[in-house]
Formats: C-alpha cells, structure tokens, sequence
C-alpha cells in the first residue's frame, strides 16, 4: 500500500517506473500511462475557480448578495409636487388604476405648483394590503417591494493579471402588480464589474478597491443593453 501511495503522488519518472517493476508495463506504455496519471492529478489539485470562465462569473454574479436584493418603490401618497406626479413611476400607477389625485395648494418645501393631494383607488388599496403589513400600508410613504433582478449571460471577460472586467446582462424580474406596472421584462441591461484572482480562486468585488467596479457600482450604473 505504502509504495502505492508512493506512485500517487511522485512524478512521471517515479510513477512509470513503479509501473514497469510493479506491473511490468513495456517502456513505451508505462511512460504514456505515467504522463496520463500525472496530467488527472494535476487537474484534481485545481480549485474551479482557479479559471474566470462565462459559467463561472455568472454564477458568481447571480449569488452575489448585492445583485439578490430586493428592488423596492416608496410609493408617496397624499401632497406631492407635479415632478413627483408626473413621473414615470406615478403616470403607470395612474395607468393602472392604482392612485388618483386632485389638484391642491402647495406647501413650503412642496413646490412650484401646481401640487397634488394623491390617495390609493380601493384597487390600489386592495394591491398594496396584499403587498405589505397593515401598519406599512397606512404610511404616507408605503415601501412596496416591486422586482428582483434576474442574470441574463456574460457578454465579455477581460483580464489583465489578476483581475479582470467582466460585461453582463440582466433584467427585473416583477414580483407583484406593482412590480409590473413599474418595470418591463423586455427590458435588459448591461453592467461591467471587476473580479480578482486569490489563493483560492477568483471572487467577485464586493466593494472597496476603486480600480475598478464592485457589483454594487456596477448594478448602479448599468446601461440599456442594445
């Protein structure tokens, strides 16, 4: 057992002539045999993530805690500036049903006119007590979770060294009714975020070094993808 043990973990001169005096492998068969051997150990005593591959990054990315949280919506009720009621985000919730408004005197802070008293529809109030607890639904600033992000591919891998820029693309998947009339799944997006190479394999940046972005960074200035 113990000179066994002996060919597993020597090289090929070693393994092929244990396999010549322990066997009695012809020359030409125990080296390629030696070789094949060293080549399968050499393979096991590597990490998989010792190479950046595309299989590797995106799942790096999509469990990444900062690409896993949560898109959430303070939906804003009672008076609120014309900006804030002729948003994209207000204008869907109108096309949907979900809020209406009538015109109000503006307050200090509250400006220019004309300003908005805005109140939930039943319909909204019934979509938003399904979505949060009963003391968040009687807020005037209601945080609705809307949507979560869902990875789409890696798109390129540049390295240089020990690190390296990965290009993806990813959209928001809806959650709930909010969710929908707020975001398109049709929609995708492109993101750029910095890996680096460790000891124990490549990791993706959470944060800190500004050489390059961290997946925080990078979800934050993701831009339409073409």
């Amino acid at each position: 057992m113990r000179s066994n043990r002996l060919c597993l973990v020597t090289g090929a001169p070693f393994l092929a002539r244990c396999l010549r005096e322990k066997w009695g492998f012809s020359s030409a068969t125990h080296w390629r045999l030696a070789l094949l051997l060293s080549s399968l150990f050499l393979l096991v005593s590597c990490s998989p993530r010792d190479y950046l591959t595309r299989r590797l990054a995106g799942d790096l990315i999509s469990d990444s805690p900062e690409f896993q949280k949560q898109q959430q919506f303070v939906l804003q009720t009672g008076l609120v500036s014309n900006k804030d009621y002729v948003s994209p985000e207000f204008l869907a919730l109108q096309h949907r049903g979900y809020v209406t408004a009538t015109s109000a005197k503006c307050t200090p802070g509250i400006e220019p006119p004309p300003c908005w008293d805005v109140v939930l529809t039943p319909s909204g109030i019934e979509t938003i007590r399904n979505l949060v607890s009963s003391e968040e639904a009687t807020k005037p600033a209601i945080t609705v979770p809307t949507a979560k992000r869902e990875f789409v591919s890696v798109t390129g891998i540049a390295k240089q060294g020990s690190t390296a820029d990965v290009e993806f693309t990813w959209k928001w998947t809806p959650l709930n009714e909010i969710g929908a009339a707020l975001y398109s799944e049709d929609h995708r997006y492109r993101s750029v975020v910095g890996f680096r190479q460790f000891d124990d394999g490549w990791r993706i940046l959470e944060g800190a070094p500004r050489t390059t972005q961290s997946i925080g960074d990078a979800l934050k200035n993701a831009e339409p993808a073409q």
